[in-house]
């Protein structure tokens, strides 16, 4: 059944109809022997015409039959040698209920009981006895009933193939969203990370350049801060492509970027020349991974922000532990940018991505004393 599916429909119908046409001509010739009657030409040429079209019962199912019937009308009253023609017609009656005719299928097996019944009547004399009958009708149900089944299990079978289908749209619409939400979340790290210490090297460096002739000690201090952002930088590149690579490497030892680590942010802001103020609100308390990174994140961008945009002098770092949520808020003095609040470049737009993904709140915008405010709540439910 598996290669017969694979092969070509009509291809299949060739055969079906070669394979019935030399089973009927078979038992003709046997029929013919026993009887000791002469095989017309007459015989085999109406048994060949209606098999042969047979090969057609797929393109025209309901035509097809009908003149399978009418070869079996034509051929038993006329010829000498009885053979099973009909074999012909159930095929071609199974065919029209497999493709969804059931009435006309059930139709044509009430017309060929009654021809049947009309030659019996009308000859005269019985050539089938009442078993024959039996038998006779009971073939042409079984037809149109294995049609039927046919038609149930094509249609079972369609059903199948589209759910698989439907399922593997709905994979891959999956592994679309995964790798779209991930891609997203490594440019979000990137963009916090390196951009972070780059922000840092090109203030210090602007710092150097200007102090290295009238204040070499602020300048080397300044040279000194960019190494430290440097190095910080690629420790944190290198184990961001780790993480890509999924190499087997050692664990890094560095511990994991939280609010704890907020204190270095702070440090590393006050190196630029930026005065910053930490002000923690309620006990401080381990948090979930993703809130304690997030959180972190946000400061660190915050202030990356602050040094490079506002022209601000003074900074106020805010952290508010609650029983069901953490909260940080970032104030700054400064005059801001232009489109700073306005354009919602990668900085402000991913953290706030990180907020909206833990199903928190966040805000930024100018403040109405001046300066800019950065404000963000995160709740430590899990998020569904």
């Amino acid at each position: 059944m598996t290669v017969l599916r694979r092969l070509p429909s009509a291809a299949v119908d060739v055969a079906l109809a070669v394979l019935v046409a030399a089973a009927v001509l078979l038992s003709v010739l046997l029929s013919s022997a026993v009887e000791q009657h002469a095989l017309r030409p007459f015989d085999v040429l109406v048994v060949l015409g209606t098999c042969a079209v047979l090969v057609l019962r797929r393109r025209f199912p309901v035509p097809v039959a009908l003149l399978a019937l009418l070869g079996c009308a034509v051929y038993y009253p006329l010829s000498a040698a009885d053979g099973p023609l009909l074999l012909a017609f159930a095929v071609a009656l199974c065919t029209v209920a497999a493709e969804g005719r059931t009435a006309v299928a059930v139709l044509l097996a009430v017309v060929a009981m009654l021809l049947v019944g009309y030659g019996e009547v009308g000859s005269g004399q019985r050539h089938l006895d009442d078993t024959s009958l039996y038998l006779f009708a009971g073939w042409l149900v079984a037809a149109v009933a294995i049609g039927g089944l046919v038609r149930n299990r094509r249609a079972y079978l369609n059903e199948a193939e589209q759910r698989m289908r439907a399922v593997a749209r709905e994979k891959e619409e999956e592994a679309r969203s995964r790798a779209g939400e991930e891609r997203l979340r490594i440019a979000r790290e990137l963009h916090d990370v390196l951009g972070h210490h780059l922000s840092l090297i090109n203030v210090q460096a602007g710092a150097a350049l200007h102090r290295i002739d009238a204040d070499p000690a602020q300048a080397r201090s300044a040279l000194s801060s960019i190494k430290q952002a440097s190095k910080e930088a690629l420790q944190d590149l290198r184990a961001t492509i780790g993480v890509l690579r999924q190499v087997d490497e050692a664990a890094p030892t560095a511990p994991a970027p939280g609010l704890a680590r907020v204190d270095d942010l702070v440090a590393q802001a006050r190196a630029t020349g930026l005065a910053v103020h930490v002000q923690t609100d309620g006990e401080a308390r381990p948090l979930p991974p993703e809130v304690d990174l997030a959180g972190y994140r946000i400061v660190q961008e915050a202030l990356t922000n602050v040094t490079r945009h506002a022209g601000a002098r003074t900074a106020c770092v805010r952290i508010s532990y609650t029983g069901h949520d953490v909260g940080v808020q970032i104030d700054d003095d400064g005059t801001g940018a232009p489109g700073r609040e306005a354009g919602r470049g990668n900085g402000i737009r991913g953290m706030e991505e990180r907020a909206r993904a833990l199903g928190g709140e966040f805000s930024a915008g100018p403040r109405e004393s001046g300066g800019f405010q950065v404000r963000a709540r995160l709740p430590l439910r899990e998020v569904p």
